[in-house]
């Protein structure tokens, strides 16, 4: 990312998914013979649990003889229920069940392990199951002879996500190998912050975050990496050997944590690749000089370990974007040249190459497309970046909810990527994805359940399409310090949709006013494939007929259940119920009591406007700005709806809402008239005056 313009501050936001641990290479074949020895060891842990719902791991050791394609099978003693698994294929006959091997992790060698995870239901009690058969042979934690061999189930081809395996996939199969990188994480304003590590407010890593990491279900890590201030002067360019340890010693910890790693040149792209066209000899000396020393630094290390040219590649002083492309292709047969030549490992590393600007225009892939015909390498990844429909993505324009233009948005890029590259047999990662404004320093700008519908759709596209994702987090989604998830559940989302789909709804939050009768209250469920099974407040499943009823896709709370939800009817959220359904993970819904906004007169400059504001409950969705004619005022001027954030702040603590000096700079002197929507439905009008600097306003 660049920091340059808007849309790749070193502020942006970035999620993660598939809380699973170490799997093994791939295969399906037939077990071990009747002779070889035979046992297992099975640890079953139940990593969170929920009324009526849970998720567990499993991970299963081989004690006897190296076996490929095995089944496991256990009963559950109360009777609980898997209703998703990832990393097997679960079957269940009422309380007995069989997990299988999917085709990448079907090989368990003599004393290694592997592993996989369900979410599963229950009623009463959680009993863990004591007693499993690995191949029909009990797990009791010593070895003895096999029974007579049976063919495995074969797992047919699906285009579910791979996870990393412990061993790498065959040299050469660059579909296997990126898929077994997903799902991967972006270690953000770190080792791209300039001029150091934590120079953007991230900590030191650590090797315990990045066995957090692992932990939490991600199998690849990238390492964005800035090298303009780490080396020395022209023509050598020597990298600071201090800095050059850092990065290897981060490297090693991922390597060892059983992450694969992608390196780069980060914002080396706008500080000073981008004046290749005008400056070719100083700009590819400097290049290659970089390239050549990090090729030689890691030349002997594990095929895990997979470069990439550059971060988001921009060119000033071209005639345009063909250009550019043109530029670029000759930057990345550079890169794909002194890598291959400098031997030990780099002749067949994976190479991850960008379109311009990492776009998922069609003309871009088409440029990146012609690179990978002229260069003929079987080891190459071509990589985009993803952030989304741009008004959504920034809430500018309107652009408050997930609609078909964010869906659409998906579909086209993610289908674009597969027709080009991973229809011809090339893998393609998207190296970063996330939405531009979601920060945890900046909350309100997506409106949360919006938000989840996002991330839920990006997943299952990326999935189907065989795309794999690198969630980008410069510290909105892990909290480094703690090593915690700021939002636990983004986190279950992210991870449900790595192998299934979640429902989600038309909203998540039910407005009630706080005054005045109650009525019955629906909202649209987005099944996605699922079905719906319950609605819980709490411990207590709700009641069908009496609480809520469901038609179609309907969902209605009767008056009854949302009198009895709102409670006193105090301002704010008063209940939170949740809609589970067949599978993935169970919609949360915030039951709200409100009184309309209100605002004051205010008088301030054109460094700002502080504008009283009680928000008695609701929140702010977004602001439009007019002038007397209708026409649009401030920035954006094409649109009457302001960007979040950048025109204007709501500060719920402090009641209020800033209007910022952003806004002022390009709002005329005259009389401007603002618009305030609220998620509940209100608006509110305001009256600003401007005249040179002073600003005044008023409710209208």
């Amino acid at each position: 990312m660049s920091s340059k313009n808007r849309r790749r501050t070193p502020w942006r936001a970035g999620m993660i998914a598939g809380a699973v641990t170490a799997l093994m290479m791939a295969g399906t074949m037939v077990t071990g013979s009747a002779q070889a020895a035979a046992g297992c060891r099975v640890a079953y842990e139940v990593s969170s649990q929920w009324p009526g719902g849970f998720t567990a791991n499993v991970n299963v050791t081989n004690l006897g003889d190296p076996i490929n394609g095995w089944k496991l099978a256990w009963t559950f003693p109360s009777g609980q229920r898997v209703t998703q698994a990832w990393n097997a294929t679960v079957t269940a006959s009422g309380s007995q069940v069989t997990a299988t091997n999917m085709s990448y992790n079907a090989a368990i060698g003599t004393n290694a392990a592997v592993s996989f995870g369900f979410n599963g239901s229950w009623t009463g009690s959680n009993t863990a199951p004591t007693s499993f058969a690995l191949n029909d042979v009990a797990c009791t934690g010593s070895v003895g002879p096999s029974p007579t061999p049976s063919l495995s189930p074969t797992a047919s081809p699906t285009t579910s996500p791979s996870v990393t395996p412990t061993a790498t996939p065959p040299a050469g199969d660059r579909m296997e190998m990126v898929a077994a990188m997903q799902p991967g994480w972006n270690l953000g304003n770190t080792l791209d912050a300039i001029p150091d590590e934590t120079a953007w407010g991230n900590p030191l890593t650590t090797r315990e975050m990045l066995r957090h990491i692992r932990s939490q279900g991600y199998r690849s890590i990238r390492l964005p990496i800035t090298w303009s201030s780490h080396h020395g002067p022209a023509p050598d360019y020597t990298i600071d050997p201090t800095w050059l340890n850092r990065v290897r010693e981060i490297v090693d910890w991922s390597l060892a944590e059983d992450l694969y790693v992608m390196i780069n040149l980060h914002h080396d792209s706008w500080q000073w690749i981008n004046s290749y066209p005008t400056d070719r000899a100083n700009v590819m000396g400097r290049y290659k000089a970089l390239w050549s020393q990090l090729a030689t630094a890691f030349r002997d290390h594990s095929a895990k370990l997979v470069f990439e040219s550059i971060n988001e590649p921009q060119f000033a002083g071209t005639s345009g974007d063909a250009e550019s492309d043109q530029v670029l292709h000759e930057l990345n047969l550079e890169f794909v040249r002194l890598v291959r030549q400098s031997g030990g490992n780099n002749a067949t590393r994976l190479l991850v190459l960008p379109t311009l600007h990492t776009s998922g225009e069609q003309a871009r892939m088409d440029a990146l497309l012609a690179t990978f015909d002229e260069l003929d390498d079987p080891n190459l990844v071509a990589t985009i970046h993803f952030y989304g429909w741009w008004p959504f993505s920034v809430n500018i324009a309107g652009g408050t909810r997930y609609d078909s233009n964010v869906e659409q948005d998906i579909i086209g890029s993610f289908d674009r990527a597969y027709h080009t590259f991973v229809s011809r047999g090339i893998p393609v990662i998207i190296g970063e994805w996330a939405l531009l404004s979601y920060d945890y320093t900046r909350p309100g700008i997506i409106q949360r359940g919006e938000l989840l519908k996002f991330f839920e759709a990006v997943g299952h596209h990326a999935r189907i399409r065989q795309l794999t994702t690198m969630l980008w987090d410069a510290g909105s989604f892990l909290h480094r310090p703690e090593l915690r998830w700021r939002d636990q559940g983004i986190y279950e989302l992210m991870k449900a949709s790595l192998t299934t789909r979640s429902a989600t709804a038309s909203t998540d939050q039910i407005y009630v006013p706080r005054t005045g009768g109650i009525t019955s209250r629906s909202l649209t469920l987005n099944l996605n494939g699922t079905s719906f099974q319950s609605l819980w407040h709490g411990g207590t499943r709700l009641t069908n007929g009496t609480d809520y009823t469901v038609s179609g896709s309907t969902l209605t709370l009767t008056r009854t259940a949302v009198t009895r939800l709102v409670g006193n009817r105090a301002t704010g959220v008063n209940a939170t119920i949740e809609a589970r359904f067949s599978s993935g993970v169970p919609w949360q819904i915030s039951i709200i009591s409100y009184d309309p906004p209100t605002q004051a007169a205010a008088n301030g400059t054109t460094s700002g406007l502080t504008i009283p504001t009680q928000f008695r409950g609701d929140q702010l969705a977004t602001m439009e700005a007019e002038y007397a004619d209708g026409s649009p005022a401030g920035p954006a001027n094409w649109t009457t709806y302001k960007e979040f954030w950048s025109s204007f702040r709501p500060d719920y603590g402090a009641n209020t809402i800033f209007l910022t000096p952003e806004f002022f700079a390009e709002v005329n002197d005259g009389a401007v008239t603002l618009t305030f929507h609220f998620w509940s439905g209100t608006q509110i009008t305001y009256r600003l005056t401007k005249s040179g600097s002073a600003i005044t306003g008023s409710p209208a």
